[in-house]
């Protein structure tokens, strides 16, 4: 490999960690506008694993929107990142699968949990893993499709 190569090769790695990143701060910040952008105009989820539906990045951001409105806090922290780049039309590392384990504490938005007490224990926590299916864009990388494959949760009231 050249160093040009390498060097673009670190770069797309880069460019796809942070991706992964902005997928998690979406979610946990409720963020469904810059949630939605992060995908293909094809771009699906499917949270069915977990107890949830699969679908469009659309239908699904919205259907996060209401079911997190339970959570006053969300942190995902997402470990672990494998990253394979693929071949897309003879064109090397236009596609990426990354697999990616995650942790996720959440907190119950109810009366007894106000702002102040935001700040204990969760009361809620899964984890699992996610595999990503990325496209290169004119626009950068983005979401093909994201499977969410949750292995355990646990209440912790």
């Amino acid at each position: 490999m050249t160093q040009r190569v390498e060097l673009a090769a670190v770069m797309d790695r880069l460019a796809v960690d942070g991706l992964v990143t902005d997928y998690a701060v979406a979610v946990d910040d409720g963020d469904w506008t810059a949630y939605r952008e992060l995908f293909t105009s094809d771009g699906r989820a499917d949270y069915r694993s977990a107890g949830g539906i699969e679908g469009d990045a659309g239908n699904v951001a919205s259907w996060l929107a209401e079911t997190l409105r339970v959570f006053a806090m969300r942190q995902h922290l997402i470990v672990n990142r494998q990253v394979r780049f693929g071949v897309l039309e003879q064109d090397t590392g236009d596609t990426a699968q990354v697999q990616a384990d995650y942790v996720n504490p959440m907190r119950l938005a109810t009366a007894e949990h106000d702002d102040a007490a935001a700040a204990g224990a969760p009361d809620f926590v899964c984890g699992g893993r996610y595999s990503f299916g990325l496209l290169r864009t004119d626009d950068g990388w983005r979401v093909r499709e994201v499977v969410v494959r949750e292995k355990w949760r646990r209440l912790t009231r």
